[in-house]
Order: C-alpha cells, then sequence, then structure tokens
C-alpha cells in the first residue's frame, strides 16, 4: 500500500467511531479545490505499511475504527488485502471513494470487507469532467452509486460545493442525480491550507446558511440530509 499520512486519531471522519485516518497516495481526480495535493499528485513522503499496521495493533484499545482515504483509495491494487489485515485487527472500516474503480467496491462488498462507505459526487453528471479536471467515465460512478445503494452496508454521499464551480442550479442537480439515497450531505468548501490549484485560496465560499437555504427544495428527497 502507498500510504502518504496517518491521522491517528478523529472523532470526525467516521461516524460513530473513534478512529483513525490513513490516506493513501494518487488520484485520478485533480479537483482544484482539494485540500491533499501532496497525497493526489503522488509526493507524498511514504509511510510504510508496516508501521502503519504496528500503530493500529498499539491501539486496538483505544480506536474502534480506521477510515481509508485519499487519494482514490481504490486505485491501490493491494487496498482488498490491506483491508483484510486490518480487520483481522479487530477493527471497523469506512471507506472514502469518488467511485472511480467500481469493479474494486464490488469485491469488497462481496467480501464483507466494508462497515461504512461515503461517496463523492463533484458535480452534476454533465460536468464532471470539468470539475475533476479529467475525462471521466461517468458509466463507473453511476454504477458505483447504485452498487453502494444496494450494498446494504451503511453508505453516506457527499458534495464539497463552492460558487465558482456549482451554482444552486448545479447542487439541486446533484441530489436530485442520487435521489432516495440514505444519506447526503453538503460540505462547504473552506479556502485554507494547500490547495491542488492554489488560486483557490482566494475562492469565494457558500455560508451555511445559503447551503441550508439551497437545500430546502431536495431535503426530503433523503432520509438524512445534513450541511457540513
Amino acid at each position: 500500500m502507498l500510504i502518504g499520512g496517518l491521522q491517528k486519531t478523529t472523532l470526525v471522519d467516521y461516524p460513530g467511531k473513534i478512529a483513525a485516518t490513513i490516506f493513501t497516495i494518487g488520484c485520478n481526480y485533480r479537483c482544484s479545490f482539494c485540500h491533499n495535493p501532496e497525497i493526489v499528485k503522488g509526493i507524498a513522503k511514504v509511510i510504510p505499511e508496516e508501521s502503519v499496521l504496528d500503530f493500529l495493533k498499539s491501539r486496538k484499545d483505544l480506536l474502534d475504527g480506521v477510515c481509508i482515504t485519499g487519494g482514490e483509495p481504490t486505485m491501490q491494487d493491494d487496498l482488498i488485502n490491506f483491508i483484510k489485515k486490518i480487520k483481522h485487527l479487530g477493527y471497523s472500516v469506512k471507506l472514502d471513494t469518488n467511485g472511480y474503480r467500481p469493479q474494486i467496491l464490488k469485491k469488497l462488498f462481496s467480501k464483507k470487507l466494508l462497515d461504512y462507505v461515503a461517496m463523492d459526487i463533484k458535480a452534476p453528471w454533465k460536468k464532471y469532467s470539468k470539475i475533476v479536471n479529467r475525462t471521466e467515465n461517468l458509466d463507473n460512478v453511476k454504477e458505483s452509486v447504485l452498487m453502494i445503494r444496494e450494498s446494504g452496508v451503511p453508505y453516506e454521499f457527499r458534495s464539497t460545493v463552492l460558487p465558482a464551480l456549482h451554482s444552486e442550479k448545479d447542487i439541486v442537480a446533484m441530489a436530485r442525480q442520487i435521489k432516495g439515497s440514505d444519506k447526503y450531505f453538503l460540505q462547504q468548501f473552506r479556502p485554507v491550507g494547500t490547495l491542488v490549484d492554489p488560486d483557490f485560496i482566494n475562492k469565494v465560499t457558500y455560508t451555511k446558511k445559503q447551503l441550508t437555504e439551497i437545500m430546502q427544495s431536495f431535503k426530503d428527497w433523503f432520509k438524512v440530509c445534513k450541511v457540513r
């Protein structure tokens, strides 16, 4: 596994769990507003897999979950075996994904290796490639959405939005694409730290009040719909 980061304790990344978060290196997208440029671009310093597993062994009495994020974790060829090792330690596993490789999700679900899944919905389908700065195979993304919904595993969809890229109509369109799902979260873009596109540090963000108002038109499409 190419691991580029380890957050040793988090109370927010895995709902209902005290967890550690593992950041895998590499991503097929180049979202301008992403806060993990070194991870995404593959230039982060590699943390040995064994040292991460040793840490998890030492925290078995303090942590009860592990969140695997990125980058895009499903790009890692040994992801399945890595998760098996984590499950063997007794941890629940949450996976963050952009839905790029539904074939990997299918294997993870069939082997019952996931306890929670969070998938990013980046844009309305017609604007996807523009937002992720890559030519995207939307069939893969749509397949992942359906697979996650039908998996029986707790899940959420989420979208980080900002006025420079997502209009109010875009946000409603994104919600409509996953209408009927269990959970959907709108996430405020926060122009802080380092970004894939440094110019985005100066971009205006939606306020929580604005997003809450936009959400009113579609919140009833989901069991849970909130602003983060």
